[in-house]
């Protein structure tokens, strides 16, 4: 085997998985739909809606909370704040119907920048939920946990462009990327920084290395927000002529190496 095709296979036996969790929809094995999947708040708004839909054949009973994200070292940190709140907090939902949740922005975001939060919701389990049958030794009772993204804008960053439309595309705040290799106590990663003044949210992601290419993502990889930078691991080292192409907000491209 040669040694372009083993990293290749490393890699993606590395990134299958994390690419599995970040799926661009947010149904998963649960039957909750939730839309929009990356709900954005502009400057000029107060409030905007997040639908969740109970598909199955029991009710849900959720928690939504809102928290903090910001990225450092590489990792999500998710913490408390009272900028942003969702309304009602608790739902209960009726298979088949629908629940409106209210995102209310509490306290203005400084212009030219964006922040970014989770909308976490549990699934609470219920009494209602089927009882284990006879004979069963034990029963396992999973419990949903769905997050969903929102970025706040303020004043002076133009609406989030739309790459269906004709002539709707970024400017200068948009997400200015850069990538690189990296090795930290012996583990190697794929680093994306974003020196813009909007998040980046990558999607169908693949490195092309020697003439042949890697598919590391079909769907969603993940987000890198303003300002900051992201890593996700790789079985071996990336060589230096390997070349990073994705999808940024809907726009495909290659991005450039990261240069010191």
């Amino acid at each position: 085997m040669s040694r372009t095709r083993g990293f290749f296979q490393s890699c993606a036996a590395g990134l299958a998985g994390l690419a599995l969790l970040l799926s661009p929809t947010a149904r998963a094995s649960s039957s909750i739909l939730i839309w929009p999947i990356d709900p954005l708040l502009r400057h000029d708004q107060r409030a905007t809606a997040l639908w969740l839909e109970n598909h199955g054949e029991q009710p849900s009973l959720l928690q939504l909370r809102v928290f903090a994200w910001r990225q450092a070292d590489g990792e999500e940190h998710y913490h408390a704040q009272r900028e942003v709140i969702g309304s009602p907090p608790m739902i209960r939902i009726a298979p088949g119907e629908r629940q409106l949740v209210r995102l209310t922005q509490l306290k203005p975001v400084a212009a030219a920048t964006e922040q970014a939060y989770r909308i976490l919701i549990d699934e609470i389990p219920t009494p209602s939920a089927p009882a284990a049958e006879p004979g069963n030794a034990a029963t396992v009772q999973f419990q949903m946990r769905y997050s969903v993204p929102l970025f706040v804008q303020g004043e002076g960053l133009s609406p989030r462009p739309d790459a269906s439309r004709q002539g709707d595309t970024a400017d200068a705040s948009d997400a200015q990327l850069s990538w690189r290799p990296l090795s930290v106590n012996g583990r190697h990663y794929l680093e994306v920084r974003n020196q813009g003044t909007r998040h980046a949210r990558l999607t169908r992601v693949s490195l092309e290395h020697q003439g042949a290419t890697l598919e590391v993502a079909s769907g969603l990889l993940g987000y890198v927000l303003a300002g900051s930078q992201m890593r996700w691991p790789l079985a071996e080292a990336v060589g230096t002529d390997a070349r990073l192409r994705a999808e940024s907000n809907g726009e495909p491209g290659e991005i450039p190496r990261w240069r010191p």
